[in-house]
C-alpha cells in the first residue's frame, strides 16, 4: 500500500495492524539496547514476586513496537515528514508471548502555515490477544499533501 496524504485521511477513519508476538529475546534485545535492566524485565525469580507474577515487556518496548507496528499498515509509506510528539498510557502489562497488534483511529487534522504539508493526530491503543487495551494515547504526525494548499 501506498502511504496515504493529508487529504486521504478523515477524522474517525480507522485501521488495523498486523499483530506481532513479544518474546524474551526482543525483550532482551530491548534491555540491551536502552541499558534498562530492571529485573521485573530481566529476572524471572524476581518477577515471581510481583504483582504481575512473572517477568514483564518493558513499557517503552510496547511503545516502540507500536510505531513497528503502524509502519506495517503502509499508510504512511513515503508519506510521513515528522514524527512531532506523543501522550502515551501505559494501561497494563505486555507479557512474554503477548500477540499485540494497533487499533488506529483518526482524531485531527489541521493545516499548518506551509501549503505542502498538514498535521494529523492518532488515537492509538496496543490491543492484546485478549482484546485488552494494555498501552493507548496520540501520536502527532507532520504529512505530505497531495497538492499544495491554497489560501484565500
Amino acid at each position: 500500500m501506498a502511504g496515504l496524504y493529508y487529504e486521504d485521511f478523515d477524522i474517525g477513519d480507522e485501521f488495523v495492524s498486523p499483530a506481532r508476538t513479544i518474546t524474551e529475546a526482543d525483550v532482551v534485545a530491548f534491555a540491551g539496547l536502552s541499558g534498562d535492566y530492571n529485573p521485573l524485565h530481566t529476572d524471572e525469580e524476581f518477577g515471581k514476586q510481583t504483582i504481575f507474577g512473572g517477568r514483564v515487556a518493558h513499557g517503552l518496548l510496547g511503545l516502540a513496537v507500536s510505531t513497528g507496528l503502524k509502519q506495517r499498515m503502509g499508510i504512511s509509506d513515503g508519506t510521513v515528514m515528522a514524527f512531532l510528539g506523543v501522550t502515551w498510557n501505559f494501561k497494563g502489562p505486555i507479557r512474554f508471548g503477548d500477540t499485540i497488534k494497533v487499533r488506529l483511529r483518526i482524531a485531527e487534522k489541521r493545516d499548518t502555515s506551509k501549503p505542502d504539508r498538514g498535521i494529523v493526530k492518532h488515537f492509538v491503543e496496543l490491543v492484546n490477544q485478549k482484546g485488552e487495551v494494555v498501552q493507548d494515547g496520540e501520536h502527532i504526525l507532520m504529512v505530505r499533501r497531495r497538492r499544495q494548499a491554497t489560501t484565500e
